[in-house]
């Protein structure tokens, strides 16, 4: 039995803020049982539902040292599918409303966090073999077990891997800070290791100091190797090439079923589709006032509303997306200007523009049944879940060449009758329009090429259990 424990700053269902919580609650399911014994830590936040709060057990307490700092760690625990979870426990770092705040205060709390998930195993009983660790809140983990642990039986041999789910957030702020608050020797400061251009930075060490390096799919890994997309760490990411590998995320097949899906109006699956999809798009029209024609071509965006996503490219052509022949409905928040843009044009077309600026997961889920294309013309996509849900629901996807979205979608040839959605490769307002301008053409003219490739879209399997075995395979290599 060989013993994995993933380290997060958030985890699914006790709190989300985007797909790496989604990863952290989802992955460990799909590893074999008799394999693998699989156990979570994240911090226990105020803004975790006292109904999960409810259910957890107090293991344990102790005072720990953060540099100068001595500081309280409780340990609680509670089991949920199968899974043990570990909740680490400081009000005055995790009392907040989310569980993130001001980068000055977030590096002071993840650096407790790091430190504290390697100081309560011996206490829990639990000595890992590997320590799965993910996104720049758990760079030091890995830093610290080479340094403060590495003198302690217990904690020698332990591996480490590390996910980046997304390179631009890296956790970074000045040196004499960084210095004061880890406790770490000036030795660790060095441009080989946690500095970069002047400045500390967790996601670094991190990368540095892990034995085996993940991102969320194949071609983000050969990206972030490149200068546009390396968020100046890509020097260091061609360096670690050799323990760099990139892994599709999954999405919960169970949670995610068109046929037995709970929110929507009409289940339906790949051979009733063709008959009860739209039933879904009637309701939803009827739902947001939009106006009823079941004929209309409806795309779908379900989204952080930031520049990452595309929206600028959006802004650029919104009033041709906005066009008589098609509706438009939106899902999210983010930037002002971007949120204001989708109710402006809500506003003016009232009947084809639906703006839903907040976030329902049963919207979503009717957002995903409904719609018979998504858009997503993301900057950079580490993995993209949207996409892989609108896949299986049968909502062909309209995406960026980038990242995951490159490598979950296969574009459209209407020459060999083949793939599941439509791409575009170039940055380009214009060119994402004319694929969407393509895509409508697809669907009004050549409706049985677009049903086959629903078709085909359906029969894609994009489950956790396909990327657990990738998973499972670097741990054994691990090991």
């Amino acid at each position: 039995m060989k013993n994995i424990l993933f380290v997060a700053s958030e985890c699914v269902p006790f709190i989300k803020t985007g797909g790496l919580a989604v990863v952290v609650g989802s992955l460990p399911k799909y590893l074999d049982k008799n394999e693998f014994d699989v156990r979570v830590i994240i911090p226990k936040y105020l803004a975790i539902d006292s109904k999960w709060v409810e259910k957890m057990s107090f293991v344990d307490s102790f005072y720990m040292n953060l540099a100068w700092r001595n500081q309280y760690v409780g340990i609680l625990t509670m089991e949920y599918e199968g899974i043990k979870y570990y909740f680490l426990d400081n009000e005055y770092y995790f009392s907040g409303s989310t569980p993130y705040g001001n980068i000055y205060e977030d590096i002071e709390k993840f650096a407790f966090f790091s430190k504290a998930a390697l100081s309560c195993l011996p206490v829990i009983g639990f000595r890992p073999d590997i320590i799965h660790c993910h996104d720049w809140q758990t760079g030091l983990v890995p830093v610290y077990l080479k340094d403060t642990f590495a003198q302690n039986e217990f904690f020698r041999g332990i591996r480490t891997m590390f996910t980046i789910h997304n390179l631009k957030f890296q956790g970074i702020w000045d040196m004499k800070t960084v210095k004061d608050i880890t406790g770490l020797s000036p030795y660790y400061f060095t441009p080989d290791k946690l500095e970069a251009y002047g400045d500390a930075n967790y996601l670094k060490g991190g990368l540095v100091y892990s034995d085996l390096i993940t991102t969320v799919s194949e071609t983000y890994a050969q990206e972030i190797k490149m200068p546009f997309y390396g968020e100046g760490l890509d020097g260091l990411l061609n360096a670690r090439s050799n323990s760099l590998h990139g892994i599709v995320n999954g999405i919960d097949y169970d949670e995610y079923n068109p046929e037995t899906d709970k929110y929507i109006v009409q289940n339906y699956n790949a051979e009733t589709f063709r008959h009860e999809k739209v039933k879904n798009k009637h309701a939803l029209q009827e739902e947001l006032g939009l106006a009823q024609d079941d004929g209309k071509f409806m795309v779908g965006m379900v989204s952080r509303l930031t520049d990452q996503k595309g929206l600028d490219l959006v802004d650029y052509v919104i009033e041709e997306l906005c066009a008589p022949d098609m509706q438009l409905v939106v899902l999210g928040t983010g930037e002002q200007k971007y949120e204001n843009l989708f109710r402006h044009y809500e506003w003016k077309y009232k009947d084809r523009v639906s703006a839903n600026i907040y976030y329902n997961n049963q919207r979503a889920h009717r957002i995903y049944a409904s719609c018979d294309a998504f858009l997503m013309p993301s900057l950079f996509e580490p993995c993209g879940l949207s996409q892989l849900m609108s896949l299986r629901y049968g909502t062909l996807p309209i995406v960026r060449e980038t990242g995951g979205l490159k490598d979950t979608v296969q574009p459209y040839n209407e020459y060999e009758s083949t793939g599941t959605g439509f791409s575009f490769a170039n940055y380009n307002a214009h060119e994402m329009l004319d694929t969407v301008r393509y895509a409508k053409y697809v669907y009004y003219s050549k409706r049985r090429e677009w049903n086959k490739m629903v078709d085909r879209a359906m029969a894609e399997d994009f489950s956790w259990t396909k990327s657990a075995k990738k998973y499972a395979d670097l741990y054994r290599s691990l090991c």
